[in-house]
């Protein structure tokens, strides 16, 4: 089973403390998001769980404690560093405090455990193609002695996104091609394996290799790991992804992203951030007389045959 702790909220930047204790108590709840009176209760075993997923734009909050997880569990890290400022990313840190806090967890964890995001990539007045293309090449000098290998994708325009971004400019092909091709050549010239993610068109003639941020091959070459052989299912079109489970809830994460999938309303996620109780086995709130506490299947995909060559 791979756990992923930050596909539906910022868990290390906003809950660390929260998901220490989860750890340190061996299970964790978590609220169905489409079905919320039904609860999945999660064991945090190594047994079953192959590999913790991590995925953030900020690790300060965790760094000192982290050990208490890397310890026992195989982990795996997304580090999201973009060239956006405060006017698209109000409460994260900037660029060269992130740049930072990445040198010092490739410090503890190892630079193979660690994939720098650089996504979504979004265009408006102020970021063009242009800046795009000259930050990212700053970073990819900075970054590359200490990440695995870079991966991006392009936003996704959807009515929600038009709404929170209004000024949002629309990524023609041809934009795509001109980022695509520089980001290939930038990651080749530092050294640097670089994807997309959940990304269906095909950018290999640049040196990019298709989508795919949580599979097999990445954590088998990250971890030294073997998987059975296992359909990788995917989250959506373009996605080879190892199949994952989350845990915490959506509309949680206050970093003010104005491009965010997650929230649906800032105003909400602010409000929901209010109920959190690190004490409770659920990220917010506790538990009701009418919730269903359901236990979540567990199981390894681990291959832990033993081999003669």
């Amino acid at each position: 089973m791979i756990l992923n702790t930050g596909g539906r909220t910022d868990t290390v930047n906003y809950f660390s403390e929260w998901l220490l204790r989860r750890f340190r108590e061996g299970f964790v709840y978590s609220r169905n998001p489409f079905n919320p009176d039904v609860v999945s209760s999660i064991r945090l075993d190594p047994a079953t769980i192959d590999v913790v997923e991590f995925c953030s734009k900020n690790y300060r909050p965790i760094l000192p404690r982290l050990h208490e997880i890397t310890d026992r569990f195989n982990c795996h890290f997304h580090y999201t560093i973009t060239a956006y400022g405060k006017d698209v990313e109000p409460r994260v840190p900037t660029i060269d405090e992130s740049i930072e806090t990445l040198k010092e967890l490739a410090r503890q964890v190892g630079r193979e455990r660690i994939v720098w995001r650089y996504d979504p990539v979004l265009l408006t007045r102020h970021y063009t193609v242009e800046r795009h293309i000259e930050i990212f090449a700053r970073m990819a000098g900075q970054l590359a002695p200490y990440v695995d290998r870079v991966l991006f994708s392009f936003v996704v325009w959807y009515k929600k996104l038009a709404a929170n971004m209004p000024d949002l400019l629309p990524i023609s092909e041809s934009d795509k091609i001109r980022l695509a091709r520089a980001f290939g050549e930038i990651a080749r010239k530092n050294h640097l394996t670089i994807q997309t993610c959940g990304t269906i068109a095909d950018y290999t003639p640049y040196g990019i290799l298709k989508s795919g941020c949580m599979t097999r091959e990445i954590f088998e070459h990250a971890l030294d790991l073997r998987f059975r052989n296992m359909p990788q299912k995917g989250n959506r079109p373009g996605c080879r992804c190892m199949e994952s489970r989350g845990l915490g809830d959506y509309n949680t994460c206050i970093n003010g992203c104005r491009y965010c999938y997650a929230n649906s309303d800032p105003r909400l996620a602010m409000a929901n951030y209010a109920l959190h109780d690190p004490e409770s086995p659920l990220m917010t709130g506790h538990i009701k007389p009418t919730d269903l506490i359901r236990p979540l299947r567990q199981e390894s995909f681990l291959d832990k045959e033993p081999r003669l060559f």
